[in-house]
């Protein structure tokens, strides 16, 4: 603040300098008038003219009598005129003759000295001044700042622990994370508890997981708990186009910490500055995440047992972080959050609903187990859609109903109107009705619970397919069912129309993926054998070679392609034995343009399956058939 007003004083001193000496202090300019060559040389003739200055063709001069100028009637005594390039040289012996004073200046006068001086010198020194501000301002990276600020200190946010605004009350559905964590609040509050028996807390606890998994809300959780100084900073915000300022920046915080001991340092994503150092080759700002890193591991290390201070990090991948932030005496302890099962997401929107008017029929249970894989950014999203949706309607309440059209809105995408000819509307209706069929008679496939032949985003039909109960474990035969269940679209347009269309092509992307997946990192085809080919985190870095040969590479597409095309021919022998069943549910769909759970059961003939005794975790709503 006090380099702004600098600068403005600066700003306004010139400007006043300028307007006092342009204005107040420069000379009077006497009336001019401007007057035809031929009347100038009457005039001199006549002897009214006294002296006259040329600067090239250009006479300017004084008379002995003011004289009239003809176009605006005003007199003056000081003229200017212009010679004409075809004038003779008759006007010296003029001007001569009537004894008239002749001054000369030269066309293209120099300029005057110190306007040389300003634009020979001016951008040197302009260039000089801002890198001495520059290095003035890295300078004072660790004291106060001084007059120009503080370039390379610490841009933490210090949260007030008297006033906490999270606490682990507002986190839920990651209690086995919340135990780990109420350690560290409890070192906080009682050292001693612990240090009588020789133990040391955790110098760092690294937080891994999905993105909206709750990082950092259990981060700002343990700073609301433990009522200690909270410092919280994005990493990314360590790092600046100079090399040595986000060392600078990290030499502040740390600093500060010890300083307001026992305090909380957080940083968030910290992938962004603690990446591999040996991740193959990286482009651009190399040497100043190196060393930003490299000062971060320095302060760690540099902590004693008993100072108070404890690190917290996020990040969604710890794959790339170097090895020497995860070794004992850094980030000692690791945190995995997960993405929480059908009770944790109850618990969860019961949290997020808590000032939201629910109406009776809303069973947060049931919403739970029709959103798994969702987790607590998600869920939270969920409850205010549900309660903007309400808002539009003009409901006091929010309904079961407008929980569920959040659901669709937020998996499906935005209702689109399109006008779609009979043809295309059939078409997608034996394209969805392919995907459903096949949810529907396939062993281990996934309930299928909604289809639709509406546009949703950037899907003209969808089918919603969703687990009975959370998955932790994904065996080959569901793997080989989520194949043929995506080919199914596919495959019931072949059957029908004996050609296929664009509209598969998401589908084919998730075959792709999952086939893959099943070659390389699950070891599920026999020529490959039980061997892990997935080119993961750091060893996967720009430059490096995949970790298999040519050769494995043939094998690996032969075995990906066996797989995709082992489904398709399930998917187009079931359609071709159960073609009546898919007639009429493409029929039932064109009818009502989208059919719920009950409702495909009834139009396939299919009676309801029992309930699987099977519990799950966080396979997510499938939309097969998204064009």
């Amino acid at each position: 603040m006090r380099s702004v007003r600098l600068w403005v004083s600066l700003g306004i001193l010139l400007l006043a300098n300028i307007v006092v000496s342009n204005l107040l202090f420069a000379a009077a300019q006497p009336t001019t008038v401007t007057l035809p060559y031929d009347v100038f040389k009457e005039q001199v003739a006549q002897g009214n003219v006294t002296s006259v200055t040329t600067t090239g063709d250009s006479i300017t001069g004084v008379t002995k009598t003011p004289v009239k100028e003809t176009s605006t009637g005003v007199s003056a005594t000081h003229f200017t005129t212009q010679r004409p390039s075809f004038a003779d040289d008759s006007l010296e012996p003029l001007l001569e003759q009537h004894g008239v004073t002749i001054n000369a200046k030269p066309e293209n006068p120099p300029p005057p000295f110190w306007e040389t001086l300003l634009f020979s010198f001016g951008p040197t020194l302009l260039i000089v001044l801002g890198v001495l501000y520059i290095f003035r301002r890295i300078g004072s990276a660790g004291g106060t700042g001084g007059l120009l600020g503080s370039f390379g200190q610490s841009r933490a946010r210090l949260y007030n622990p008297e006033t906490p605004g999270t606490t682990f009350a507002d986190v839920a559905g990651i209690d086995e994370v919340k135990q780990e964590l109420e350690e560290l609040v409890d070192f906080l509050r009682d050292p001693q508890k612990y240090e009588r028996l020789g133990g040391m807390v955790p110098k760092g606890v690294l937080l891994i997981g999905p993105p909206g998994t709750g990082k950092t809300l259990l981060a700002r959780a343990v700073a609301g708990e433990a009522k200690v100084p909270f410092f919280s900073q994005s990493a990314s915000e360590f790092v600046e186009a100079i090399v040595g300022v986000g060392a600078s920046r990290v030499r502040d915080l740390f600093m500060k910490a010890r300083q307001s001991a026992p305090a909380i340092i957080f940083i968030d994503e910290l992938d962004a500055i603690g990446r591999s150092r040996s991740a193959g080759l990286r482009i651009g700002g190399n040497d100043e995440q190196e060393q930003t890193l490299n000062q971060i591991l320095t302060e760690m290390d540099g902590f004693e047992p008993g100072k108070g201070v404890i690190v917290l990090a996020a990040t969604n991948r710890a794959d790339v972080l170097d090895q020497a932030l995860l070794r004992p005496g850094r980030f000692d302890r690791r945190v995995t959050l997960q993405p929480p099962d059908r009770r944790g997401r109850a618990a969860i929107l019961k949290i997020h609903s808590a000032k939201v008017p629910l109406a009776p029929d809303v069973d947060l249970d049931e919403i739970a187990g029709a959103t798994p894989g969702l987790v607590g950014a998600d869920l939270r999203n969920l409850v205010n859609e549900a309660a903007l949706g309400a808002a539009r309607k003009g409901e006091t309440t929010v309904t079961s109903a407008d929980f569920f059209e959040a659901i669709d809105r937020i998996l499906l995408g935005t209702e689109r109107h399109l006008v779609l000819s009979p043809g295309d509307r059939e078409r997608i209706a034996y394209h969805e009705s392919g995907h459903a069929l096949l949810g529907l008679l396939v062993p281990g496939a996934d309930p299928v619970r909604k289809v639709t032949i509406i546009p949703h985003g950037g899907a003209l039909g969808v089918t919603v397919s969703n687990p009975i109960a959370d998955r932790v474990n994904y065996g080959e035969d569901y793997l080989r069912a989520r194949i043929v269940g995506a080919l199914g679209g596919r495959a019931a347009e072949q059957l029908v129309y004996t050609t296929v269309s664009t509209g598969a092509a998401n589908d084919l992307q998730q075959v792709t993926q999952i086939a893959h997946e099943m070659v390389v990192r699950w070891g599920m085809s026999p020529k490959i054998g039980p061997l892990a080919f997935a080119e993961d985190g750091a060893g996967s870095g720009f430059g490096l070679a995949r970790p298999y040969s040519e050769a494995t590479a043939r094998d690996v597409d032969t075995e990906v392609k066996r797989i995709a095309d082992e489904c398709y021919a399930d998917a187009l022998r079931l359609l071709t034995e159960h073609r009546t069943q898919l007639d009429n549910l493409a029929r039932a769909v064109l009818k009502d343009d989208s059919l719920d759970e009950d409702q495909i059961l009834a139009a396939a003939g299919i009676p309801r399956p029992p309930a699987s005794p099977t519990s799950d975790s966080g396979a997510p709503l499938e939309g097969a058939g998204a064009r």
